[in-house]
């Protein structure tokens, strides 16, 4: 009798097992081929199908090549975008915060102050303001199209500034566009305004050496930064030389004795500050993480299968999803409300900072009326120098703080404090005068108000403040 052994045989259902193992692992092996191609597409240099002058400011030409992004930039055109804070409208400033008029009394940003409404109407911005005359420099252009680096290139970056800007208005006709940012024959991202290299040269640093993801940030340091005109040929510069914080700045501008004018109530000399979006976005988390200006404000879309950087360049609480939502796994609502909530407390530091210092200037005008003389006032002013200087530090960057919110908080609350100093020092100043009453504050309530306050200071007819 032989010895049946039946063979042990495997399950059926392994074999279909490994098969569908097999399958999943080619497909996944697909997915990852597929991708390294995409990504060496991505990474590989695209030149223009059609030839770009080296000099070319007509942004629809550049379009001929890269249909997605001018299409995304024409967008821009778009002037009712609102955020809570921001958006693309021409907001009124003074309208809205009319103690600003009261700040700037004697200064062109007192009479008009609106929110710029994007790239694609810079040029009409700056022609339709109020602060422009004949007496402008062609320096105020700078930012404003690409017509102005092909002009430095033609007539010179120190024959430029010099010029005036009446003059220029002729040959700048394109506002702010592709040849701003990116070299025609590669496109790659480059720097075309001479102040912000002269900065980094000044410190030691060469922007040569940046990583391209310091220059999707650095492109918009070029014009999103404090900057100011050198009396000397009215030549552009950023006061980086001691540090981009605002007691830095504030050293540099002290060293030089400078000041872009003289407070029409208060007689203190002021500094006005531009947009330091750059300087406090380095402060900030993002900064940190190694976020780019460009990860939020131009994010990445895909269309048609092809990856490209989104030209309409906006609040990202405007396109929450493609902006925060990459990084932040909170729900659209969830995001806009913590921005939000950050903006509120920045705003509300403001507005305490802006009343304390405009009755600052008040304060020193009544020292002025009860007999007070400038060496007498000499530190109240510079208090409220200092004051200013700070608060405008914040106020006059985009993102109401949103960019450093803690930082912006700290900035404002040395601003309160330096501006209570100042009304301390004046009322020291109006007791030894025989003043013990309070000062009789105008109201300043409304845009009109505050402007007719100025106009009667300016013309010698001041509101008189010490009580009968």
């Amino acid at each position: 009798m032989g010895n049946n052994v039946t063979p042990h045989l495997p399950p059926a259902w392994r074999g279909w097992a490994l098969m569908l193992a097999a399958a999943a692992a080619t497909f996944l092996l697909g997915l990852l081929a597929a991708s390294i191609l995409q990504r060496r597409e991505e990474a590989r240099q695209k030149l223009p199908l059609q030839p770009i002058g080296q000099w070319e400011t007509d942004s629809a030409k550049w379009g001929v090549n890269y249909p997605r992004e001018y299409e995304s930039y024409k967008r821009m055109t778009d002037s009712t975008a609102r955020t809570k804070y921001g958006g693309s409208y021409p907001r009124d400033y003074l309208a809205e915060t009319p103690a600003n008029v009261i700040l700037f009394a004697g200064y062109s940003f007192a009479k008009q102050y609106q929110q710029a409404r994007g790239h694609a109407h810079s040029i009409e911005d700056v022609v339709e303001t109020e602060r422009v005359d004949d007496a402008t420099p062609a320096t105020c252009w700078t930012c404003k199209s690409p017509d102005v680096p092909r002009l430095m290139d033609k007539i010179g970056v120190a024959e430029f500034y010099a010029s005036n800007f009446n003059s220029l208005e002729a040959e700048i006709t394109h506002p702010i566009g592709c040849l701003d940012c990116h070299e025609p024959n590669t496109m790659r991202l480059r720097v075309t305004r001479p102040a912000l290299r002269e900065a980094f040269a000044r410190r030691g640093k060469d922007l040569a050496q940046a990583t391209h993801q310091e220059m999707r940030s650095l492109v918009c340091a070029q014009c999103h930064v404090e900057y100011y005109f050198k009396e000397d040929g009215d030549y552009l510069a950023f006061p980086w030389d001691e540090g981009a914080a605002p007691e830095e700045m504030e050293q540099y501008y002290d060293a030089s004795h400078f000041a872009d004018w003289t407070h029409a109530i208060s007689r203190a000399r002021m500094v006005k500050m531009q947009h330091p979006d750059y300087e406090i976005y380095k402060t900030g988390i993002h900064a940190y993480r190694n976020v780019a200006c460009a990860d939020c404000h131009m994010p990445y879309r895909t269309e048609g299968g092809v990856k490209f950087s989104n030209h309409h360049i906006q609040s990202p609480l405007l396109d929450v999803a493609n902006s925060c939502a990459v990084c932040h796994r909170w729900s659209e609502e969830e995001i806009r409300r913590r921005v939000e909530s950050n903006q509120d407390k920045v705003r509300q530091g403001r507005q305490m900072a802006e009343r304390t210092i405009a009755l600052a200037h008040f304060d020193i005008a009544a020292a002025m009326q009860a007999g007070a003389g400038d060496e007498e006032l000499g530190d109240a002013r510079k208090l409220v120098r200092k004051a200013q200087l700070r608060w405008d530090y914040v106020a006059a960057s985009n993102g109401m703080g949103f960019h450093s919110p803690q930082e912006c908080l700290r900035i404002l609350a040395a601003a309160i404090e330096s501006a209570g100093r100042s009304r301390v020092e004046s009322a020291r100043i109006l007791a030894r005068h025989g003043i013990d009453s309070p000062v009789n504050y105008p109201d300043f309530g409304t845009k009109e108000k505050a402007q007719a306050i100025n106009e009667a200071f300016i013309e010698g007819r001041p509101s008189k403040l010490l009580r009968q």
